[in-house]
């Protein structure tokens, strides 16, 4: 699986940000592990809504899974996130290639 973290928005918005990978073939297997369970729960818990017209300076968060040759993305945003995904971005902070 690989886990792909792009960021929009924010104070900046006009400053493109480089997105961030993780492939989990390089990930010891309990950290494979750990990814696949935080991505599982990201995906259960649903989308949350759009950000607000009062959030202006939200970052909202891209992350595409690439798994089995299929891909899929679960978009959120900084007020309407969902612990799940917080979970996986916290997670993903950690064990990003730098």
């Amino acid at each position: 699986m690989r886990i792909t973290l792009s960021e929009h928005g924010g104070f900046a918005p006009g400053i493109r940000r480089q997105p961030h990978t993780v492939d989990s073939a390089t990930l010891s297997n309990e950290a494979a592990k750990k990814l696949s369970d935080l991505v599982a729960a990201a995906s259960d818990a649903g989308k949350a809504g759009a950000s607000t017209p009062s959030a202006r300076d939200d970052v909202s968060y891209i992350v595409q899974i690439e798994k089995d040759g299929e891909s899929t993305e679960l978009r959120q945003s900084d007020t309407t996130m969902t612990p799940a995904f917080a979970g996986l971005l916290e997670w993903f902070e950690k064990h990003r290639e730098k």
